[in-house]
């Protein structure tokens, strides 16, 4: 008998639309708890409705809160996990937990774009194709996954591409690791190994500032004076700034603020190619470091948890760059 602990957060596959106005909102319970599923007669599910929140709600520290009901879950024997989870911050806290925990065991997030009563809901078929993951033998070790839509994703790489469209989640240049077909679970991409730091906090101030065409250094002189603990630029191209950002930057720089670089393009790596004021190897010869596989929202996380695990100026570079 495989015992899968189910935790539903909340967001579009926990809510209703609105006959009247359209408009979708949390329902007064989840709807997830009542809902028939079809599951194996070898799982038992724990199911725990330990948040009803929508996705823009969530914070790390429900995402902390999580981690730490799996990793006893865990200790009590629980054989896998499935989160039910908005799909607008999915991404992220599938990646906190894919950065703290690991592979200790099959922990599968999922959610849905249409809400309940929606005509052509996916909430269930998406709930029922995690649980199925979350039981596979071969689901042990490949760390948190994401189950939308038939396909299986590493926490790691998938992000949301669409607003509305049920095939919204994409792993930009790699692909789905896996699939779900009606009678099997087919991974058939290996993982590279992914190193993980436990946390029991999440302080600090981590922003994002997105680089643009025309971009100056005002932004980043207001952000030196202010009392933010790391910094991620989605930058241009394979990692480069507008020159008028270069002396402000360098304030950041010398308070030890960290500053994390990631592209903000959809596919391919950043790293420090191009040799020219404001170029890559500039940036890197002052200290940014390049997180040259994770979008924005994702180093965002992993600086959190790194600074949160006391990770020095030092060390820094090797856990984000990695």
């Amino acid at each position: 008998m495989k015992r899968i602990l189910v935790l539903h957060t909340g967001g579009t596959i926990a809510m209703k639309e609105d006959t009247l106005t359209g408009g979708v909102s949390p329902d007064v319970s989840n709807p997830l708890m009542d809902a028939p599923i079809h599951i194996d007669d070898d799982v038992e599910l724990i199911v725990e409705d330990i948040f009803n929140i929508p996705s823009p709600h969530m914070t790390p520290k429900e995402m902390l809160q999580l981690k730490q009901r799996i990793q006893l879950a865990h200790l009590s024997g629980v054989d896998g996990v499935v989160i039910t989870h908005g799909t607008d911050t999915l991404e992220e806290t599938a990646f906190f937990l894919d950065t703290t925990i690991g592979g200790q065991l099959p922990i599968v997030v999922t959610g849905a774009m249409r809400s309940s009563n929606e005509i052509g809901s996916d909430g269930l078929y998406n709930f029922e194709s995690a649980i199925r993951v979350a039981k596979s033998p071969d689901a042990i070790g490949k760390g948190v996954l994401v189950v939308m839509n038939d396909e299986i994703h590493s926490a790691r790489y998938v992000t949301k591409t669409h607003t509305t469209n049920i095939a919204t989640f994409r792993t930009p240049t790699l692909g789905p690791i896996g699939l779900v077909t009606k009678h099997r679970i087919l991974f058939m991409q290996e993982l590279l190994n992914n190193r993980h730091l436990d946390v029991d906090r999440v302080d600090g101030l981590f922003p994002i500032v997105k680089a643009y065409a025309g971009m100056t250094g005002e932004l980043f002189d207001a952000l030196a004076d202010s009392l933010i603990d790391g910094l991620v630029i989605e930058a241009l191209g394979a990692g480069n700034l507008p020159p008028q950002t270069i002396e402000p930057l360098k304030k950041l720089i010398a308070r030890n603020i960290p500053v994390v670089l990631v592209s903000r393009c959809f596919n391919g790596v950043a790293e420090p190619v191009y040799d020219y004021l404001g170029g890559g190897i500039e940036l890197q010869a002052l200290g940014v470091i390049f997180c040259n596989s994770i979008n924005s929202q994702k180093a965002r996380i992993k600086l959190l948890i790194a600074k949160n695990r006391g990770l020095t100026m030092d060390e820094l570079p090797d856990f984000m760059e990695n």
